[in-house]
């Protein structure tokens, strides 16, 4: 789920989150916190300060790099907090399809039966494979669920529903569309550079893709709007989420309590 302000109270922190297949992260502007189900049922819980800290860049286009890259910088820290910690990408099926989708995606790219601008929407599509295998029949989607319902209880209500508005499934059309159109422009690139043309392709689609996020959730009403977010909302009701137990909410509640306890300064 990506990060943004609600619309329940001036107060309210912005969050975001992530499920793990044993848990829920909860990030705030300055902290993180994240609770797990250990084996013996306990839930435990390790909660601290970020020192980099994304909601402090501002700018168009570097803004989505950074809440990346403040992404990317919690996730070791959770495992040596937390060792029981289950990683998305631990997983060896989803392991597994990484190293299939990348291969087909060689083989689209290599084709000349395509055009280029199909070579990357395909390419895009596939891409997004390792990710549905990694919800599709686990607990993750539970826990996304649970992640979802208690972020979504704090911003609007006891009536919140395991799809959200913000969640970061949305970012899926927008990526697709701007992916495809860079890659195709970094193909334009001699061969000699042309890796390092579709590297920055895909740091600029990230830039692109999160700035068009944000101009979606100003205007959800529009109909490029729906028609970017359509992709988003029916991954997250056919499958990224589903309706967690009363444990796995247990755990999403225990992550959100540390995170707004550190956000609040009462640690």
């Amino acid at each position: 789920m990506s990060d943004d302000k609600s619309d329940k109270s001036d107060d309210t922190i912005r969050l975001g989150g992530m499920a793990l297949p044993n848990g829920v992260l909860v990030h705030g502007p300055s902290s993180w916190a994240c609770a797990i189900r250990g084996e013996d049922g306990q839930i435990q819980v390790a909660a601290e300060y970020k020192r980099f800290r994304a909601a402090n860049v501002n700018a168009p286009f570097l803004r989505g790099p950074a809440r990346l890259a403040e992404a990317l910088a919690v996730l070791p820290k959770i495992k040596r907090a937390l060792p029981a910690a289950r990683l998305p990408m631990q997983s060896p099926r989803v392991l597994g399809s990484m190293l299939g989708a990348t291969v087909l995606v060689r083989g689209i790219r290599g084709s000349t039966r395509l055009r280029p601008a199909a070579q990357e929407l395909l390419s895009g599509l596939l891409s997004l494979a390792p990710a549905a295998l990694a919800m599709r029949g686990s607990e993750l989607a539970a826990y996304h669920g649970a992640e979802h319902i208690s972020i979504g209880r704090y911003e609007h209500g006891p009536e919140a529903k395991k799809e959200h508005e913000r969640c970061g499934g949305h970012l899926v059309g927008p990526l697709v569309v701007t992916s495809a159109i860079g890659n195709m422009l970094a193909g334009l690139a001699p061969a000699r550079v042309r890796n390092h043309a579709r590297a920055a392709a895909q740091l600029g689609a990230v830039a692109a893709s999160t700035e068009i996020f944000g101009w979606m959730t100003r205007h959800p009403g529009h109909i490029v709007a729906r028609a970017l977010s359509k992709p988003g909302h029916e991954l997250q009701h056919r499958l990224s989420t589903a309706e967690p137990s009363a444990d796995q909410l247990e755990v999403a509640e225990a992550a959100l309590a540390a995170c707004l306890e550190l956000e609040h300064g009462t640690r």
